[in-house]
């Protein structure tokens, strides 16, 4: 099956690009639209309520953009809005949430970290899946200011260090031996985190499995793309330069208001 219209991927700012790393890097042939909302960022702090306009006009954007389907790209977004997602639109919607399963079945000490926003670590979804692990001691940690100093360019700052330190150090007394990143801004931060995590502590993130999943879906019910070669587009409605430095200054970034 063959569709040759685009990926759409949206995020509460850049964090979502460490997505669509993962989607690109598997799906090369694939073209991706990427909508960076950074002027409404963090989503983390905001209702619910919120939390699906917000989705929801983003979706809007990339639809009339003619995307086959659409990656939401941010935890908060997927645990908070992807359900009013799917039943308001008949186009396929792949999430992204902490991934508790893998650490909880593999943990040794059957103590796991959670490194997540305020809006996924409050959000139902998040707490259906935690329930269903009730012999592992999960400890959640909301990443109060990570997400505000990523968007501003600030990731190898000193206040950086200092609030990673405040979030993990209590983590490490506990004994977890897995890390769970619950929001796809985090991903970026890994080398600091390793600076200060023990080495046999495993950090999870989700980008591979929501690119694999994104594959499954395509192959499955939507059609895979035959032409190679295609360049990304990326947009963002806030400052353009965060975006560009995260990807390497590599591509063109579209400033939109939207």
């Amino acid at each position: 099956m063959e569709n040759n219209k685009p990926i759409g991927i949206f995020d509460s700012g850049i964090g979502g690009t460490s997505i669509w790393e993962a989607i690109h890097q598997l799906l090369p042939n694939e073209k991706t639209i990427y909508l960076a909302d950074s002027k409404n960022a963090p989503y983390g702090q905001k209702t619910k309520a919120e939390i699906v306009t917000l989705s929801i006009k983003n979706t809007e954007f990339l639809l009339k953009m003619d995307c086959k389907l659409i990656v939401v790209a941010c935890n908060t977004a997927t645990t908070n809005a992807i359900q009013e997602l799917r039943a308001k639109y008949n186009i396929p919607f792949i999430g992204i949430e902490p991934a508790i399963k893998p650490a909880a079945t593999n943990s040794k000490t059957q103590t796991i970290g959670i490194l997540a926003t305020q809006g996924t670590l409050n959000s139902e979804l998040f707490n259906k899946t935690a329930e269903m692990y009730q012999d592992t001691k999960i400890i959640e940690q909301v990443g109060h200011g990570l997400v505000k100093l990523i968007e501003s360019g600030n990731i190898d700052s000193p206040e950086m260090t200092h609030l990673l330190h405040s979030y993990l150090d209590p983590m490490i007394k506990a004994n977890i031996d897995y890390l769970v990143l619950g929001c796809s801004h985090y991903p970026y931060l890994i080398p600091q985190i390793k600076n200060i995590l023990p080495a046999d502590i495993q950090i999870i993130d989700s980008g591979e499995a929501v690119a694999k999943q994104t594959q499954n879906i395509l192959k499955e019910k939507v059609g895979l793309s035959s032409i190679k070669k295609k360049e990304p587009i990326f947009y963002t409605n806030s400052n353009p330069k965060v975006l560009s430095d995260i990807l390497g200054n590599k591509y063109e970034i579209i400033e939109k208001d939207f």
